[in-house]
């Protein structure tokens, strides 16, 4: 499961955040009882001082290590009673002056091994969401929040069918991809008019699929272009769209509504190209049907998006309309 460089960054640094303010924790707790019992200082450097002496113990040969570590077992186990009784007499929780990570199972590390810890997959999981914010601005981007009451259930001929009935279908499709999506599934392609749900079944996708743990970037098609602008210019560096090929799943949301250039054009077809040959998903959204789409881009473009692409074809009355 891949996240973006920006997106695992932030995470690393909230879990090293959460550590240090972890161990300042600890620090407190620790000036808080040495102050009330002076004591168990003494006790702790006895301790230190018994498990490094245990250490240079056992290089040492025949029966004198073995009666050295027993000696020194005994004496911590005596100085660990002691210690106990001092925080029950105080009345200080056992776990008090623990010095626990953030996480038991890689030790605040992130990590265990090569593998990613589940502490830092979370991390990365909420980041990603934050980062996904303009297309999840209003929390309900979810599927069950997806209200078939707004389509009309009138017949359509041009379909064959009636909006809801239409709709209902292409929610279904929806939830199955968001459901089982992994790297390299099929790509989609919304198209019909605006105010009829694209963009909101596009933030369910998004919020599902990153529930599972896997990097999603969102952006719209003007931004895109400004971005691959940018880079061509060296008015920023490549890795500003790196996110774009690497993440699995790119949504491009409005695309038909930038000014149409070669500079477009060609950036257009350099992420569309990219990602099929590397077996990347991506999910497009657009006012333009097959039509507008063969005539706006021709030739290379709508054949890719046409042919290699699901459609999902939006029908309907505008529901921002609705809803005023």
């Amino acid at each position: 499961m891949a996240y973006t460089k920006a997106v695992l960054n932030r995470a690393r640094e909230r879990l090293a955040d959460e550590n240090r303010k972890k161990h300042a924790e600890y620090e407190s707790h620790l000036a808080a009882a040495y102050a009330l019992r002076p004591r168990l200082r003494e006790i702790d450097r006895s301790l230190r001082r018994i498990s490094a002496q245990a250490a240079m113990a056992c290089f040492m040969t025949g029966g004198e290590s073995a009666r050295t570590i027993e000696q020194l077992k005994q004496e911590s186990l005596r100085l660990q009673d002691e210690r106990q009784w001092i925080l029950d007499e105080a009345e200080l929780a056992d776990d008090y002056l623990d010095d626990t990570p953030v996480c038991t199972v890689c030790g605040g590390t992130g990590y265990v091994g090569t593998e990613m810890c589940e502490c830092l997959h979370e991390l990365c999981r909420q980041e990603q969401k934050r980062a996904l914010s303009p297309l999840l601005s209003t929390g309900r981007e979810r599927f069950e929040n997806f209200n078939l009451d707004y389509y009309p259930d009138r017949y359509y001929p041009a379909i064959g069918t009636t909006a809801r009935a239409l709709m209902q279908k292409n929610l279904n499709v929806c939830r199955r991809f968001a459901h089982d999506f992994k790297p390299g599934a099929k790509s989609l392609l919304f198209s019909g008019a605006t105010g009829l749900g694209k963009t909101f079944l596009s933030g369910c996708i998004a919020r599902q699929v990153a529930d599972n743990g896997h990097s999603v970037v969102y952006t719209s098609a003007s931004q895109l272009f400004a971005d691959y602008e940018a880079v061509r210019f060296d008015r920023a560096e490549p890795e500003s769209v790196r996110k774009y090929e690497l993440c699995d799943l790119l949504i491009i949301d409005d695309l038909g509504t930038e000014m149409t250039t070669q500079l477009t054009i060609s950036s257009l077809y350099e992420i569309i190209n990219n990602r099929l040959l590397a077996q990347k998903t991506t999910l497009i959204s657009t006012n333009l049907d097959a039509a507008d789409l063969e005539a706006r881009y021709k030739g290379q473009i709508a054949s890719r998006l046409l042919g290699c692409y699901q459609l999902v074809y939006f029908i309907g009355d505008d529901i921002r309309q609705k809803i005023k």
